[in-house]
């Protein structure tokens, strides 16, 4: 059984880990609001997600938002600029809250019909020299039981999604040590 790897990138591969590229899918598959933070409506709109009641401003005050409520009112009057820190400590929060939302309905989308098949596709090795090269090949993989993943990826924990996907490729066989670091994983539900 190989294991994992220690040293990525020494002959000059490119990729991302495999629980990294999951995470991203997860992220493509919810629906963050598009206009940017930077933007006032961007703002606005996140304000409105954190905070439109009572539950929905203690999950927020929960999570780490420690903007007074009278900062927020001047930003949403439009008396007051929101500092670059306070832009990104609002939006880590939006996203925090956003994935605890949504993560019950997208774990019972992946989990629905036996599972979700997974797309994986190896890293790059153009940079590699060739006697460096190793014989890689797209593979797919139903994932029956979602659970870990998304519990992780809700709570932010990547070294809970990492060891998730590398229990995950073991089934692979003897070469899921080849698919610990990957281009990207593809994924619907």
């Amino acid at each position: 059984m190989p294991e994992r790897t220690h040293d990525f990138g020494h002959y000059g591969a490119r990729g991302i880990k495999g629980s990294e590229a999951v995470a991203r899918q997860l992220d493509a598959l919810v629906d963050y609001i598009a206009t940017p933070i930077t933007q006032r409506r961007g703002l606005l709109a996140r304000l409105n997600y954190l905070l439109r009641t009572d539950h929905a401003k203690q999950v927020a005050r929960a999570a780490g938002l420690t903007i007074s409520d009278d900062t927020i009112k001047a930003w949403r009057e439009g008396r007051q600029e929101p500092r670059k820190t306070s832009l990104q400590q609002v939006e880590a929060i939006y996203r925090t809250v956003r994935r605890q939302n949504v993560a019950r309905y997208l774990l019972r989308r992946l989990n629905s019909r036996g599972g979700t098949r997974v797309e994986i596709h190896p890293l790059n090795q153009s940079q590699v020299d060739r006697r460096f090269q190793r014989v890689l090949e797209y593979r797919s993989l139903n994932i029956r039981q979602w659970d870990t993943f998304v519990q992780a990826w809700a709570a932010g924990d990547m070294s809970a999604l990492e060891d998730a996907w590398v229990d995950t490729i073991v089934d692979l066989g003897s070469q899921w040590g080849q698919y610990e670091y990957v281009s990207s994983v593809g994924f619907a539900a």
